[in-house]
């Protein structure tokens, strides 16, 4: 199985051999972790808010917007899982 993680940009396909999915080969997409966020996405924010779920030791910088170019920076260097902008 096959899983793609995330967007592609725009324009981006993936090749394959049709051999290889006659032969059991499954391709799976997801984007957002499949977090569906109209229906799922409150109730996540209600168990962080209740400390259920811890999200703060993913942020490894905090920014404010006149450096967000950084951030971006940090982000295609692979120096940070998240970082988050003030405004």
């Amino acid at each position: 199985e096959s899983t793609i993680i995330g967007v592609a940009g725009g324009g981006d396909e993936i090749r394959t051999r049709p051999f290889q999915l006659v032969t059991g080969r499954v391709w799976r997409g997801s984007a957002f972790g499949g977090v569906k966020g109209r229906s799922q996405l409150p109730g996540y924010v209600d168990r962080y808010l209740a400390g259920e779920i811890k999200v703060d030791e993913f942020v490894t910088h905090t920014l404010p917007l006149e450096r967000i170019n950084e951030a971006f920076d940090l982000m295609h260097a692979g120096q940070s899982i998240r970082s988050v902008i003030r405004f």
